[in-house]
């Protein structure tokens, strides 16, 4: 039984809401819709000795001087439109040469939502080519000298092979998840340098660009596939990868003002504008773009990665403009992977971080990759572990698929950030969900457990945390 302490009475739980136990749970989801003041904690440690498993971490007695995180589920911030991963071509092209059964299996337990999968709700995928493909390319690819402005050849054939079968197969489990699509280099015959890396869009083409994102929507739309949101150019200030585009602050704000907005708009496109989908490090790139009022009218919001710079740098871009969403979509686990480090590292910069500074979605690079980190393009990312990690039909989980795994299967689409404070040694984040859940992220990167205390309503639950983790309280 689980106590929740509040002056002069105590209030007695009934039992605990079993929500996830690890890919061995044989509980049902139909279970989970119980009272939502009742609790149970999930627990992964930086040991790797436990994975999202479910503990008793809860005391029936008051701790002495215990700390005390307040959940205020009346102050409320972004909806969250979710958790989840990149799905790289590479990844789909691995996940497609697996047996049909091993498939299917995998993609129910990353993207089903009873109680032994992880019930991701959101994808990234690559417009074109990504550098974890097997090759570059993009939908409309000419002979050297030849230029197609009108898009006569734009075609998805490639992705007909293994991507969007993929996504096809994916949104029969889970049909709600978002998809945001983002190019990583326009067309060589559109570019400065003719080039698949580097080089910049040319002026004289940005109508047929804006076209070219037009006709990958629908085309998207004719095999099932509805594209949530796009991000202008991912990474435009990197233009050292393969592919890859160089493009400016104003570079962008023309594009948008001038071009895609209209283009998006005339044609009555729903898909969100998403700009920048860089490093924190920049601020000024997406502020610059939104201070523009023409350029704002058609933009949903900025997006970010943290190779460079500090999580709370985002929310400048909220202070600036609290109008506009913001969204964490990036994020790479080198290989091998150190499991601490890394599960230390995300949840509290990504996970806890990103989402405490606005951010609605967080995502993790690269769905999955073999056990060498290929494919990928000729200059493209050589050191890339996936979550999972695909021989074949053999599985194994990385540090991403947990460091998601631990927010995405209690956290769903349209849940609520709500207030909580923070204490010293426990960064957190708290939820409230769609059936009236309260869920708190807590990390302790001490080498010993903490006692604590979660207020919420008024009552109050003594918990504990073990050394060394992150668990998922839920109520």
């Amino acid at each position: 039984m689980i106590k929740l302490f509040q002056t002069n009475s105590i209030v007695i739980l009934a039992a605990f809401v079993v929500l996830f136990s690890g890919i061995s749970c044989n509980n049902k989801s139909e279970n989970r819709n119980t009272d939502s003041t009742n609790g149970t904690a999930y627990v992964t440690t930086f040991d790797n000795k436990s994975l999202l498993k479910e503990e008793k971490l809860f005391n029936e007695e008051p701790y002495e001087h215990t700390q005390v995180i307040t959940i205020d589920t009346t102050t409320t911030y972004q909806i969250m439109d979710g958790f989840g991963y990149t799905l790289t071509g590479g990844s789909a092209m691995l996940l497609h040469k697996m047996t049909t059964r091993a498939r299917a299996a995998i993609i129910k337990e990353i993207f089903g939502n009873e109680e032994e999968q992880l019930n991701v709700s959101y994808l990234r995928i690559s417009i074109g080519s990504s550098d974890l493909d097997e090759k570059t390319f993009s939908y409309d690819d000419m002979p050297n000298g030849e230029k197609d402005v009108d898009l006569e050849h734009f075609s998805l054939a490639y992705d007909t092979i293994y991507l969007i079968p993929t996504l096809q197969q994916i949104k029969k489990v889970a049909p709600n998840v978002k998809i945001l699509g983002s190019p990583w280099s326009p067309p060589r015959w559109m570019k400065t340098n003719n080039s698949t890396k580097g080089g910049s869009l040319l002026p004289e083409y940005y109508s047929s660009y804006a076209n070219y994102f037009v006709k990958y929507i629908r085309a998207m739309e004719t095999n099932g596939i509805t594209i949530d949101a796009i991000t202008v150019q991912n990474e435009p200030l990197h233009p050292g990868n393969n592919p890859s585009l160089l493009m400016l602050p104003d570079e962008q704000k023309v594009f948008v003002r001038d071009y895609l907005g209209p283009r998006f708009q005339k044609e009555n496109i729903a898909t969100k504008i998403i700009i920048y989908d860089h490093n924190a490090d920049r601020p000024d790139y997406p502020i610059t773009i939104l201070d523009d009022p023409e350029a704002a009218k058609y933009i949903d919001g900025s997006a970010f990665h943290l190779y460079g710079g500090e999580v709370n740098a985002i929310s400048q871009v909220h202070e600036a403009h609290p109008e506009k969403n913001l969204y964490f979509t990036e994020q790479w686990v080198g290989a091998p992977g150190d499991f601490a480090q890394e599960m230390q590292w995300h949840t509290e910069n990504l996970i806890i971080g990103a989402t405490r500074n606005w951010c609605k979605t967080v995502l993790e690079w690269n769905l999955a990759a073999d056990e060498y980190q290929d494919p990928h393009t000729d200059g493209g990312c050589t050191q890339c572990l996936g979550a999972i990690t695909l021989k074949g039909d053999e599985i194994e989980r990385n540090p991403a698929y947990y460091i998601i795994g631990q927010a995405s299967r209690f956290v769903p689409q349209e849940s609520v950030r709500v207030a909580s404070n923070l204490i010293e040694g426990l960064p957190n984040v708290a939820f409230k969900t769609p059936e009236n859940q309260v869920v708190l992220i807590v990390q302790n990167n001490a080498d010993k457990e903490r006692e604590f205390a979660i207020a919420i309503h008024g009552m109050k639950q003594f918990v504990t945390i073990p050394a060394a983790s992150v668990v998922t309280y839920v109520f």
